[in-house]
């Protein structure tokens, strides 16, 4: 694709990736073929393609309104038709960067603004979202269905165990998974005690920053980013294997620090330095000797977040260890496509997001499977929303004292 991009845009440090980007497209549309909203609208603006041309004309000086917004706004960045283009565009890059200059071009409405700030203000704050769930599990009878279903019930957390082993990895808790779901890291430091790992909770570091960054405060993003790295680097210096997440949603923006920050001369390297450290649990337990947690006769529904096997790059990783160790995997229809959950997207795009999750939950054969397992606290808490059966995090499924399915 040839381009000719604006000098508002030749005066940004991302100009080269951008040109970089759009020249990469070739407009074979083989994206469309795997984007959910694309699928489910068929319009063509809908798609990655359309989108990208949306943003190759914004770019080139075009007039930018609410329609473009609208089309970006639709999106989930769920990177699936990353994963499916044949010539490596980087569409995940473009929509974040093209997003911030919409936001300079187009105003919102009022009430977008509101929600907008609230979420910012609220989700990012690990103590701030702690109150705002309590407040609503208090007032949870005279809320509406739709928040009830949000809501999960407060859960009982294990005790974590000693840090006392030789080999030690750090876990970033994250802002909202320690008030919805706390036994997920507990479990994941029982799964590893056993295993003679020791997981070491960094308690000075607070939001990855993807809220804020697919939300087009890329500075706050990056300040959260600078903050998270300082809390690590004494445990980094000191000899710590890797830094572990159970949320892929998380990982994923983790292990891309080194691009948020690499226009930064004092974070570049620690930015790169600390994204390659970045591990997912089960890149962990893939490379040691699970045949401890052995199990028969459970059938699990594995729903794939889109920020593991598209983001991360990880697909079938999961899977292959709950089969090692025994699970049986229910078979699923349309595996690459995203369950609607996407961050905040759900609450900021609810119809396109429930009808994602209504066909998630058909395409996973639930009615074959003893729960749901998944890798992500935003697939988690809007599949159980609407689930029949128990939807749980995957690693749970290895740690014996929490394993009650029946």
């Amino acid at each position: 694709m040839q381009t000719n991009l604006a000098d508002f845009v030749r005066s940004r440090p991302e100009h080269k990736e951008l040109d970089s980007i759009l020249r990469s497209c070739v407009h074979c549309g083989f994206c469309n073929a795997t984007c959910p909203t694309y699928q489910l609208l068929g319009d063509e603006l809908d798609g990655p393609r359309g989108r990208i041309y949306l943003l190759k004309q914004m770019l080139e000086g075009a007039d930018t309104g609410p329609v473009t917004q609208l089309h970006l706004d639709r999106c989930l960045s769920c990177h699936s038709c990353e994963t499916t283009c044949p010539s490596g565009v980087k569409y995940g890059r473009l929509l974040d960067l093209g997003r911030v200059i919409v936001e300079e071009k187009v105003p919102r409405s009022l009430l977008d603004q509101t929600k907008r700030r609230f979420m910012l203000l609220v989700f990012p704050y690990r103590q701030r979202f702690n109150w705002l769930i309590q407040l609503a599990r208090l007032t949870k009878p005279f809320l509406s269905v739709a928040l009830r279903e949000k809501i999960p019930n407060s859960q009982e957390v294990d005790v974590w165990p000693e840090n006392n082993h030789l080999r030690k990895v750090l876990l970033l808790s994250g802002c909202v998974q320690p008030t919805l779901a706390p036994e997920i890291d507990v479990a994941a430091a029982r799964v590893l005690d056993q295993l003679a790992i020791s997981l070491i909770p960094v308690k000075s570091t607070g939001c990855c920053g993807a809220l804020n960054y697919h939300l087009s405060e890329h500075e706050n993003a990056k300040n959260l980013a600078r903050k998270n790295i300082d809390a690590c680097w004494p445990y980094i210096e000191q000899g710590a294997e890797s830094i572990i997440m159970t949320a892929s949603g998380c990982g994923v923006t983790l292990k891309e620090y080194a691009i948020l920050l690499q226009y930064d001369p004092n974070y570049a390297a620690k930015a790169k330095q600390f994204s390659a450290m970045v591990k997912d649990i089960s890149e962990i337990l893939l490379e040691e000797d699970t045949t401890l947690f052995k199990v028969k006769n459970i059938k699990v529904a594995f729903q794939s977040p889109c920020t593991l096997q598209h983001g991360q790059q990880l697909a079938g990783v999961v899977e292959s260890i709950l089969q090692k160790i025994g699970y049986v995997l229910v078979d699923s229809d349309n595996s690459h496509l995203c369950c609607g959950s996407a961050g905040v997207y759900s609450l900021l795009q609810p119809q396109l997001s429930e009808q994602l999750r209504e066909n998630k939950l058909r395409d996973l054969h639930i009615e074959q499977a003893d729960c749901i397992a998944t890798a992500n606290i935003g697939c988690l808490t809007h599949l159980q929303a609407k689930a029949s059966i128990r939807v749980i995090h995957w690693i749970e499924l290895l740690d014996r004292n929490r394993l009650e399915l029946h």
